[in-house]
């Protein structure tokens, strides 16, 4: 009786299975969305880094977008313009320039030219050192412990010997993860004819900016009288803002800052290149 029992059940449940197994592939079959074979040429043709520079969360679902037509072929910031030609070709579009974005770090207060408050002892990072307001005594400034380095998938970017993060010229590609990174703001990210910038983002006034870092901006308002556009640089809080619309991208501005925080066409020099060959190399 028990093995009849036995036997009876297993075979239901066999039966049972075997229904569903059919009824899975059948609806499989019957609702299976077929996916464009161009999806797989689009992802192909990116870079594969999933940055987000583009605004998607990677580059399969940027291939998604730009296949509905929701996003345009020079959308790819790490890819340029190669990757907007192809891009554009597989989409069967004119391919449109895209314009070189850099990453800009708007502060030179390091260890030499900040002071320092106190001794900071917590979690090394900058989102820690920020939760205390960090151990400089400008609120403002670089925290530098470096997440913004640790974010960048392209080695575009170094901490120098005085603390300060250091981006490469010649391998940034642009994609915002150092700015998102940092908890102060102080990294933007710029199109590569903004030649003239300011390096300093304290709102404080101009004594007590002077007093706790040697390159801050102190609101003179010497860069304001220099600029040969009306309106070109102003001062907003405390601190010298230039309106890219209307200012020169020269050094005319610069020449009279008595803190040098406002300077004209430095980031082309800060190739990789060129960072490593300024390091001293050690004895021995």
């Amino acid at each position: 009786m028990l093995s009849t029992l036995i036997i009876i059940s297993a075979v239901s449940m066999g039966g049972i299975g075997a229904a569903l197994a059919g009824f899975l592939a059948f609806a499989d079959k019957k609702f299976k969305v077929e996916e464009d074979p161009r999806i797989e040429a689009l992802v192909g043709a990116l870079p594969g880094s999933n940055c987000g520079g583009c605004g998607y969360p990677g580059c399969r679902p940027l291939a998604e977008k730009l296949l509905s037509g929701e996003a345009p072929p020079n959308v790819c910031v790490a890819g340029g313009n190669e990757t907007a030609i192809k891009l554009a070709a597989l989409l069967g579009l004119e391919a449109k320039e895209h314009k070189r974005t850099l990453a800009v770090v708007l502060c030179r207060g390091g260890n030499v030219e900040a002071e320092r408050r106190a001794s900071y002892a917590g979690d090394l990072t900058c989102t820690a050192s920020d939760l205390t307001a960090g151990d400089k005594s400008c609120a403002y400034g670089c925290l530098g412990y470096g997440e913004c380095v640790e974010a960048c998938k392209f080695g575009a970017m170094a901490m120098n010997d005085n603390g300060l993060p250091v981006v490469f010229y010649d391998k940034c590609v642009g994609c915002g993860a150092c700015a998102k990174a940092c908890p102060r703001n102080i990294i933007e990210m710029h199109p590569e004819d903004h030649a003239l910038f300011v390096y300093c983002r304290s709102k404080d006034k101009g004594a007590w900016a002077k007093k706790v870092c040697s390159v801050s901006c102190i609101a003179c308002g010497l860069c304001v009288k220099d600029c040969s556009v009306t309106g070109g640089i102003t001062l907003k809080n405390n601190l010298a803002v230039v309106d890219y619309n209307l200012a020169p991208q020269n050094d005319e501005s610069t020449k009279r800052c008595p803190t040098k925080c406002i300077l004209s066409g430095i980031e082309p020099a800060m190739t990789k290149q060129n960072y490593l060959a300024s390091i001293p190399k050690k004895a021995g």
